[in-house]
């Protein structure tokens, strides 16, 4: 089955930055691609994993 993301958006923290990324929904999750290239394509996460993601950034596990 094919993914297609809607709703793209980019942190508000980005502001005018062009290197960044952006995430958009998907029914299952979330897609995330490079604003640079938005071409490539991107890599889709399930809810699950999204969540799991957001929680370790909360948390400062990558700082």
């Amino acid at each position: 089955m094919t993914v297609h993301p809607d709703s793209w958006r980019k942190s508000s923290r980005s502001q005018q930055q062009t290197s960044c990324v952006e995430v958009g929904r998907t029914p299952d999750g979330a897609a995330v691609r490079d604003t640079k290239d938005r071409s490539a394509g991107y890599f889709t996460t399930t809810g699950q994993q999204w969540s799991s993601f957001i929680d370790a950034v909360k948390s400062e596990r990558f700082g």
